[in-house]
């Protein structure tokens, strides 16, 4: 019975008992402690994990709560990422730059989400294709942001730590993280939240009881844009380096396999799915040299694809798993952790 809420202010607590607040302080301490016992190279990829995490979290108040589709998030990505080496180079501090990265994802969020009070299912998505697709292609036709050769990144300004550059970024892109985890974790316990659940579940009842489904449709696109914005403007701090071709469609379809993968309309599953797609992306990428998974997967593909169909075959293993995921799993990740639980509470009965 301890698990029953009693009353709404439970509902509006952070953690919900004392075992939540001891695990969620060892993962803080865990990542805080991180950059002094692994490699700067571990480090890079705990940043990449960290970014997906933050589109992960807006994409899925889109789709997993809302019941909207985006096939062209990274667009979103991309204007987040060239506002902020825009205004880095003209010397706008990088949390003014983030800031700004985020309104105009969001504003740009809004319009496309006007679409979305007519279009539904494939026709949604096939208008946020376009958009994304549209995106990179006008983004390569402005001189002023590199064209398409691409643009550097300013270093932002992080001697003030007192520890190494990727040390300091590390620490400034977990930050941004966990209050993004924490934004989204509110969100969802409140009117906003409840709103944007009540629309995927039925428009039409949501509309029956007073759900305003033009604001609160518009509300979820541009929170979702917002956050693929300010992850937008981390990832182009972590690479250094960035040109259209990096924010093609095949990144749209990976940030909707995240959010497939951890769990639709959760939290804790946007988390899962973000760090462990990222994870597999980078071990498929060099399948070829893992000891007999890499034979078959050569005999593989001189079998049943081109020639050049080895670079290829991780999206194989990322359609097979997200295929075995919807028929055996539809929670995902998320769904697989609450079986343990269960399991672990019952236990040995």
């Amino acid at each position: 019975m301890r698990d029953l809420k009693t009353n709404y202010f439970e509902d509006l607590q952070l953690f919900d008992n004392r075992v939540q607040v001891f695990w969620a302080t060892v993962l803080l301490l865990g990542l805080f402690a991180l950059p002094f016992m692994v490699k700067s190279y571990y480090l890079t990829i705990v940043n990449l994990m960290a970014v997906n995490v933050i589109v992960a979290l807006g994409l899925n108040l889109l789709v997993g709560n809302t019941g909207q589709i985006s096939l062209g998030h990274a667009g979103f990505v991309a204007l987040g990422a060239y506002t902020t080496v825009f205004l880095l180079k003209m010397g706008v501090p990088i949390l003014i730059a983030m800031a700004m990265s985020g309104v105009v994802a969001g504003l740009f969020g809004v319009l496309l989400g006007i679409p979305s009070l007519k279009l539904e299912g494939p026709y949604l998505a096939i208008a946020t294709l376009a958009f994304g697709l549209a995106v990179t292609i006008i983004l390569g036709r402005v001189d002023a942001l590199g064209g398409r050769m691409g643009i550097s990144v300013p270093k932002i300004n992080l001697q003030w730590t007192g520890l190494k550059y990727d040390t300091s970024l590390y620490y400034f892109i977990i930050i941004i993280t966990i209050i993004a985890v924490i934004i989204t974790r509110n969100i969802l316990k409140s009117r906003i939240g409840r709103a944007f659940q009540s629309i995927r579940d039925s428009d039409i009842a949501a509309s029956a009881i007073g759900v305003n489904l033009t604001k609160y449709k518009l509300y979820s696109f541009a929170i979702s844009a917002a956050f693929a914005g300010v992850a937008g403007s981390l990832w182009a701090l972590y690479l250094g380096f960035i040109n259209p071709t990096l924010f093609t469609f095949i990144l749209s379809i990976t940030f909707l396999a995240v959010v497939v993968l951890g769990g639709l309309g959760f939290v804790a599953g946007s988390v899962m799915g973000a760090v462990v797609m990222t994870f597999l992306n980078l071990q498929l990428e060099n399948v070829v040299d893992i000891p007999i998974l890499g034979s078959i997967v050569m005999k593989f593909s001189e079998m049943f694809m081109m020639p050049d169909g080895v670079s290829n075959v991780s999206w194989v293993f990322t359609g097979l798993i997200l295929i075995l995921v919807v028929i055996f799993e539809p929670l995902g990740l998320y769904g697989i952790w609450l079986r343990v639980k269960i399991y672990w509470k019952r236990w040995p009965f």
